[in-house]
């Protein structure tokens, strides 16, 4: 693969990185990356969100119920965290979320469901606040402009 391909998919890994996991998660990584460990920042763009996540066989919604099964089954809790931030960008519920670390206990074992509730339930209860306050806000936003357009009656 020609260097220009492989740039190309670290662009492409970054985008789809950053769409998924947020841009403060990935500027976070990206603003720790060193000479020590910018290789492994250019792999995980290139491949493994370039490449993989990249792929045209399977939704951004199904990587993340198989990621979070996979973090669950390694015990991976700290991925756990920034997959269910992934997840919740890539449209599953708290109720699919809780299925794949309920459908993980059977297969997998139960400590490492139980690990992947207790990661997931802080970004859960973050990201549905989030929701709650940008609904209300534009709530809010919709009642201003419908303010402004209704016409105002005149005191006879």
């Amino acid at each position: 693969m020609s260097s220009d391909s492989r740039e190309a998919l670290r662009k492409k890994g970054l985008k789809i990185r950053t769409e998924v996991l947020g841009e403060k998660y990935v500027q976070a990584a990206l603003n720790n990356r060193n000479a020590f460990n910018k290789g492994l920042q250019d792999l995980l763009n290139e491949y493994c969100w370039g490449s993989a996540w990249g792929g045209k066989a399977l939704s951004r919604r199904d990587r993340s119920l198989i990621n979070l099964a996979m973090l669950t089954a390694l015990g991976r809790t700290h991925e756990v965290v920034a997959h269910t931030r992934g997840a919740k960008n890539n449209g599953l519920s708290n109720d699919e979320i809780a299925e794949v670390f309920l459908h993980a206990a059977i297969y997998c074992g139960v400590p490492g469901a139980v690990d992947s509730f207790r990661a997931a339930n802080p970004v859960i209860a973050e990201w549905d606040a989030e929701q709650a306050a940008a609904k209300k806000a534009a709530k809010k936003a919709a009642k201003k402009t419908a303010a402004r357009r209704s016409p105002t009656k005149k005191p006879a």
